[in-house]
């Protein structure tokens, strides 16, 4: 198969271009810098052809999509920073990114009768109530700009074409790019405790791991809407650093806040994200090993 990866600089995009690649099937990447500005870690993608696109721009991408031909998409691009996107003067960039640019993708997509496989959040939901959220879900209600927008993006996916894959996922981290393991390593190593929140639950999702599924999905034609995160039950942000720190080997404290606590997040963030991942099961899809597995190969993977 060939496929078209938007967000090759980003951690998904970068392991989805390297699996497809090992499985010999030909990718073509995207992103909108010039080249290539990724981890350089001599993997496939840093070899592939690679193209420069806006995603906001229509006519390019109406243009390059139909020039490549692709039998795929895999649309990781998107504004992910989601405090920022809070801010006033960005909320017109966050939405032409995460809708009005998937919503292209899509439109080429359906001139060339290709698959379509669209990254989402559990964020489309308001995280309320302690029930995992079931991917066949219609009741959304995002809580914040970037929830929002991404809500945007699958419901113009799911208009626009029939054959298309609307993938969940939540707590993302992978080796290209700032991820909470990084980030809670780094304040690990500098200060003798930290204040970690403990009433918001979901599952770590590790970008290896994940890109596997998708080349998976994308082989198949078990189209529809889908929740896809590592195994290993759920957990709170406070239990993945105390794990992260028992697995790295740091003595740091971690000290459980709640979320108000904590207070210093410009985006209100749902407390449940738990993601009901059964139908990858039922549709034979193989499910993502153990996230303190992941972690672990994580943690192997960057030192």
């Amino acid at each position: 198969m060939k496929f078209f990866v938007t967000g090759v600089n980003g951690q998904l995009g970068h392991d989805v271009m390297n699996n497809l690649i090992s499985r010999g099937h030909v990718g073509v990447g995207s992103d909108i810098a010039l080249s290539y500005n990724g981890v350089m870690d001599n993997s496939a993608v840093t070899t592939a052809e690679y193209i420069s696109l806006d995603i906001t721009n229509k006519e390019a991408v109406i243009k390059t999509i139909t020039a490549v031909k692709p039998d795929a998409v895999i649309h990781c691009a998107a504004w992910t920073a989601v405090d920022l996107a809070e801010d006033e003067d960005k909320i017109p960039l966050v939405f032409k990114i995460n809708a009005d640019g998937t919503k292209y993708i899509a439109e080429a997509c359906k001139q060339i009768d290709a698959k379509l496989l669209y990254l989402s959040t559990d964020y489309v939901f308001d995280g309320q109530g302690t029930t995992p959220w079931k991917p066949d879900c219609k009741e959304y209600n995002p809580l914040n700009i970037y929830g929002k927008s991404k809500l945007e993006g699958e419901l113009a996916v799911a208009n626009i074409l029939s054959k298309y894959f609307i993938v969940r996922i939540a707590w993302v981290f992978g080796l290209n790019g700032k991820n909470f393991i990084k980030t809670m390593i780094n304040v690990g190593k500098t200060h003798s405790e930290v204040r970690v929140v403990n009433d918001q639950i979901g599952t770590p999702t590790y970008t290896y791991d994940l890109s596997r599924l998708l080349v998976d999905m994308c082989e198949s034609d078990k189209y529809g809407y889908y929740h896809a995160t590592n195994e290993g039950g759920f957990i709170s942000w406070y239990d993945f650093c105390v794990e992260i720190y028992k697995q790295y080997g740091l003595s740091t404290k971690v000290i459980p806040v709640s979320t108000s606590e904590y207070g210093l997040s410009k985006a209100k963030r749902p407390f449940n994200s738990r993601l009901d991942k059964s139908k990858l099961i039922e549709n034979g899809f193989k499910p993502l090993p153990d996230w303190q597995d992941a972690l672990a190969r994580y943690l192997r993977a960057i030192n």
